[in-house]
């Protein structure tokens, strides 16, 4: 059981580092092909966010939108304090506290904090994120046109 959940807490250091250091391919492969993701921008209340987008569903969606939108910034996801369950010998779910900095190429920043709400898969030996849901508790953006 230890050994299974420091495999997700490893999966997730990945996904921090993957994204931040711009590794497309390494990133894809932590998602499942059929990876469900929702990502909330509004800073919620009591913690239930509004829906600010539709899920974006499966890896060659997801991937490639949010690298695109990322790729003349500079970034900083960081996640803490992981609360992970073993559902089964071939799922598990996990919330992770979550910050991020984004540096935008225009100048803008974003700057925030919230919660993944993640499930997991086993595939072929190896945990891959199945959903993804990350939720906001602060949200702050300066720069460009708003300062």
């Amino acid at each position: 059981m230890i050994d299974e959940l420091e495999a997700l807490r490893q999966l997730k250091a990945r996904y921090c580092r993957f994204l931040d250091t711009k590794d497309a391919e390494g990133w894809r492969s932590l998602f499942s092909t059929d990876v469900v993701v929702t990502l909330d921008m509004a800073a919620s209340t009591r913690g239930a966010d509004p829906m600010t987008a539709p899920p974006v569903e499966g890896v060659d969606n997801f991937v490639p939108r949010v690298l695109a939108g990322l790729q003349d910034a500079a970034t900083m996801h960081h996640c803490h304090t992981p609360e992970l369950t073993l559902t089964s010998a071939t799922s598990a779910s996990g919330i992770w506290a979550m910050e991020d900095w984004i540096i935008f190429g225009d100048g803008r920043e974003l700057h925030g904090a919230g919660h993944y709400h993640e499930t997991y898969e086993k595939q072929d030996g190896t945990w891959r994120i199945k959903t993804l849901h990350l939720t906001r508790t602060i949200v702050r953006v300066t720069g460009g046109d708003e300062d």
